[in-house]
């Protein structure tokens, strides 16, 4: 039975090499695909962003 598709978005960035191989190296040891470790990198940071009031917000 195939596995039921995530209603996602295609994304396609260009990043410096080194973070690239941060992230590869980061998935290796961990055992997760880039994807899933993108998206639980952002969905940490961003909640933590979101989570301060607007004034204390670093850009």
């Amino acid at each position: 039975m195939a596995r039921a598709k995530k209603d996602g978005r295609y994304v396609n960035y260009d990043i410096e090499r080194e973070i690239y191989e941060k992230l590869e190296k980061y998935c290796e040891e961990v055992g997760q695909t880039k994807t899933v470790a993108i998206e639980r990198i952002l969905t940490k940071y961003l909640d933590n962003y979101f989570n301060v009031s607007e004034e204390k917000r670093i850009f």
